[in-house]
């Protein structure tokens, strides 16, 4: 579809939908914009448009605003049930994601990373890696400036570090990566797809148009994942592997070495010790930007540069502070259940965890196993509290806490030299912060409270059901 002169509504002012309606007029688009909320980051956004031939409305949607469309362009956020996207539907107007529409004006050669866990490291461990070894390299996406916000600056010599979301993928039509990268796919956003069928159907769209001339990097280690290749629809693209404890596939590890096998070559990248994220997840998250790098082109000493220069993304269980001997960690980055489980896999130490916020309908039984062996307490917190504690109360000792201060100056009244708090919450955080980096803040402050032994937090009581 030839979009210059057609009529677009953009549903959303966000991030997203700001940049889509900026990319829409500059290539001679009519652009309208709708948002439901009002709200002062929504007046910012709309300050960016002032100087613009844009029509906008906020504080609600109207059908009339769609309905003399001839293409809707929608958020992330945006769900199917939303008004404007079924009147859209009703009319026969086509409705496609801002990644799609940033798809079809990008020049540059696109590198799609999704998954449950670890997309946002991997995204940016591959754009780090990239830079290292001398390529035009645009990081964006899911993990921070949408698509649409980076074309103007694309050419077709940039490799394209796009961090992918199973709701970006949800409006795709053409999306096509020329390297697909899949993670894990694990329980989570049940409260949006309401199936884990579903929502992986959702992620398996990064490589549904893929052809023989392109390459998908897959986690051999994720039996869902390792038997795509096994079904009757398998992908069309070059398929490669990595794997922490099979030595036959494209990038594994041996002898506490990462070492990449492709064209025939392999390729020693570097030590295990001497990566600077630990843990066993982050270990997957080095093998799987390693292998897409050697595609791309990089050579193994960039490779080996970055990897040892890497110090990770903030609020993914980094470590704050340790005040008479106790580790605090700041994971508020773990959403899911499944990140929170590799977080206390990679802890050595015993655990007070903090957990809980806007529940996504998740199955929190999946970390019995592992707070009964590392958990010596549980402090909940948010909307989610009461369902955690169904699910793991009979392990461990709990405790509710009305504010995430008060959970961390009781975590740490608790714990005793050689523990660890953890703030790794198996929640969004929409119940109680911005975002899960306003959370993540929020925890580093209470804990330099602590340190400064300026907290006066009452103790909680132990949790118990209204």
């Amino acid at each position: 579809m030839n979009i210059e002169n057609k009529k677009v509504t953009v549903i959303g002012l966000g991030n997203s939908g700001l940049n889509a309606a900026i990319a829409l007029d500059n290539i001679g688009a009519f652009v309208r914009v709708t948002e439901r909320a009002d709200n002062a980051d929504v007046r910012k956004n709309i300050e960016r448009l002032e100087h613009r031939d844009i029509e906008i409305e906020i504080g609600a949607h109207t059908r009339g605003f769609v309905q003399s469309s001839e293409l809707v362009v929608v958020s992330p956020g945006v769900e199917d049930a939303s008004p404007p996207v079924r009147w859209a539907e009703e009319l026969g107007i086509p409705v496609i994601s801002e990644m799609e529409l940033g798809f079809r004006l990008c020049k540059g050669r696109i590198i799609g990373i999704t998954g449950t866990n670890g997309k946002s490291t991997v995204t940016a461990l591959i754009g780090e890696i990239l830079k290292e070894a001398g390529f035009k390299t645009v990081v964006c996406g899911n993990i921070g400036n949408a698509l649409c916000g980076e074309i103007e600056g694309i050419t077709k010599d940039h490799w394209v570090v796009l961090e992918v979301s199973s709701f970006q993928l949800e409006r795709t039509a053409d999306f096509r990566p020329h390297i697909a990268v899949i993670l894990n796919i694990t329980d989570d956003h049940q409260d949006r797809y309401r199936s884990l069928k579903r929502y992986f159907d959702e992620k398996m769209k990064i490589f549904k148009n893929q052809d023989a001339g392109d390459f998908l990097v897959l986690n051999h280690d994720a039996p869902n994942l390792r038997e795509l290749t096994a079904q009757k629809a398998k992908p069309k693209a070059k398929t490669y592997f990595y794997s922490r404890t099979n030595e036959k596939v494209s990038a594994f590890i041996k002898d506490a070495k990462i070492i990449c096998a492709f064209h025939g070559r392999q390729e020693e990248i570097c030590g295990i010790s001497d990566i600077r994220i630990k843990g066993g997840h982050n270990h997957e998250n080095a093998l799987a930007s390693s292998l897409v790098a050697i595609i791309a082109g990089a050579r193994p000493d960039s490779i080996r540069d970055a990897l040892k220069r890497f110090r990770g993304l903030s609020h993914r269980f980094e470590t704050v502070e340790i005040v008479n001997g106790v580790e605090f960690v700041d994971d508020s980055k773990s959403t899911t259940v499944d990140s929170t489980l590799r977080a206390l896999e990679s802890s050595a130490k015993p655990v007070m965890l903090i957990a809980g916020g806007r529940d996504k309908n998740s199955d929190y039984s999946a970390v019995r196993d592992i707070v009964r062996r590392k958990v010596k307490g549980l402090m909940l917190i948010g909307e989610a509290k009461y369902r955690i504690q169904e699910a793991l109360g009979e392990l461990t000792r709990v405790h509710e806490a009305g504010t995430l201060e008060e959970a961390v100056a009781e975590s740490f009244k608790l714990a005793q030299d050689g523990d660890m708090v953890l703030l790794s919450p198996m929640c969004s955080s929409f119940d109680m912060f911005k975002d899960y980096k306003h959370r993540g803040e929020a925890f580093r402050e209470a804990v330099r409270e602590i340190k400064n032994q300026k907290s006066k937090f009452k103790i909680v009581e132990s949790l118990k059901r209204p």
